[in-house]
């Protein structure tokens, strides 16, 4: 058992020290593969690059360049209706094969920066109905570029574009637009290259979601085309992507259209005032015209100065009419009231005249008395003829007429416009929500927005 023992300790003693020789030969082979590997990858590309001319476009002689193209949407708005466009940031992907560039090694795909980017061939890709478009270059270049080994090569880029978005503001601010996004080849033909999208309409624009940047509209959905642009140049392939949005009417409503029915109600309050009170009337009807004016100008500094009405123009502008409207029928009640005045005042300016003839016969009396003093003793009928005149027949006849005059009572003008004017004026609100409300444009193939 000893001799066993002995035997068996110097044996485990050899296989520890060439478990410990082995480690660092292990590590230096996995080095060794790592620079092999480098050393690869560097002859790869230098071997592709080698008598490789980046003017010349893939299968140049042999047929069209077909770009294959998706977007994915990082960041939708704002929307600026004053200049018509919109600002959109995305990840513009393209890929395309390029027979030359083919390869074979121990790896499927070349992941590569911008840097190689720049040595090959890439398409000259423009957005038609870009104002402004950035290319993110901090803190470097944003583009990524794989290739794999059967030649098909994946570029992509970040990219802030500021794009034309024609606006119709017939029906604002229950309005909906359409804003397009379009790109093609600047430079090459249909003939020379195409564009196509990756995959379905679904898949090749895709919108993160919570992406959106906008107050005043609603992302609904988008929808991808294709189309051909005619120049004198030649025939060029334009890939359309179309972003539909819809107005937020919240804001309106409270800054323009809440207040212009409020006036309009507060205008019609002097139906209900009596139509002697002149002053109270004549303040109702020139506060709401001047506040109708003012909320007009307001809303119109937030639109571009296009040459036709919008719907909230012609709600302003029937709201002012109803306002205006109120002044004139308070200007018309208060004419024919004083028409009444000088029709019930005939009696009155004959009483006038009744006063004047009793006024000149006393002072006829009164010279009489003057002149024959020294009879009035004697003369029995000259006091009781004073007594008699010293009643005014005017007074009399005056005051039983006046207990019998209505001083407050009700035009019949306003009466009607009591009636007319609520019923007008509520019957023009639901004909005008009912018909802009349920205005919406039909869109084919809309993807829905997540």
């Amino acid at each position: 058992m000893r001799d066993q023992q002995s035997a068996t300790l110097p044996s485990i003693f050899i296989c520890l020290t060439l478990l410990w020789l082995a480690k660092p030969v292990r590590a230096d082979s996995a080095q060794d593969a790592f620079k092999h590997n480098i050393t690869v990858f560097t002859r790869i590309l230098d071997r592709l690059l080698d008598g490789y001319d980046n003017r010349l476009r893939p299968g140049l002689g042999d047929g069209a360049t077909e770009v294959k193209t998706n977007i994915y949407v990082t960041s939708f708005g704002p929307v600026s209706d004053t200049d018509m466009e919109y600002t959109i940031d995305v990840f513009f992907r393209q890929s395309w094969k390029d027979e030359r560039l083919k390869f074979k090694g121990p790896m499927n795909i070349l992941r590569l920066n911008n840097l190689m980017a720049s040595k090959i061939w890439t398409p000259d890709t423009f957005f038609h109905n870009g104002k402004k478009s950035v290319a993110h270059n901090m803190t470097m270049p944003n583009k990524l570029l794989r290739i794999q080994d059967d030649g098909t090569l994946l570029y992509t880029m970040r990219l802030t574009v500021h794009a034309e978005c024609p606006m119709h503001l017939e029906d604002f601010p229950m309005d909906y637009h359409s804003c397009p996004l379009k790109f093609g080849s600047y430079a090459y033909t249909m003939s020379e290259v195409t564009y196509t999208w990756t995959r379905n309409a679904s898949d090749s624009v895709v919108v993160e979601g919570e992406s959106s940047r906008l107050n005043q509209y609603d992302l609904q959905g988008q929808t991808v085309g294709q189309e051909t642009m005619k120049s004198s140049t030649g025939e060029y392939t334009v890939m359309t992507a179309h972003f539909h949005l819809k107005r937020k009417i919240g804001y309106f409503v409270i800054q323009t259209y809440l207040p212009c029915i409020m006036t309009v109600i507060l205008s019609q309050v002097s139906f209900w005032l009596n139509r002697e009170s002149v002053p109270a009337r004549t303040v109702f009807g020139v506060t709401t015209v001047l506040t109708m004016t003012t909320l007009s100008i307001s809303a119109r500094n937030s639109l571009p100065k296009v040459a036709y009405a919008t719907a909230m123009d012609w709600f302003i502008a029937v709201c002012y009419a109803f306002v205006f409207s109120a002044l004139i029928e308070f200007a018309t009640v208060n004419y024919f009231t004083k028409r009444g005045w000088a029709w019930d005042g005939k009696s009155i300016v004959n009483d006038k005249k009744e006063k004047a003839a009793a006024v000149k016969q006393n002072n006829a009396y009164a010279v009489a008395v003057a002149n024959y003093a020294p009879n009035l003793s004697k003369d029995s009928t000259l006091p009781s003829a004073a007594k008699g005149n010293s009643t005014d027949p005017y007074k009399a006849k005056t005051d039983g007429k006046d207990s019998k005059k209505t001083f407050n009572s009700v035009s019949k003008i306003d009466r009607m416009a009591r009636i007319l004017f609520p019923v007008l004026f509520g019957g023009f609100n639901l004909v005008y929500w009912a018909t802009y409300l349920n205005r919406e444009p039909v869109r084919k193939d809309m993807v829905p927005s997540t």
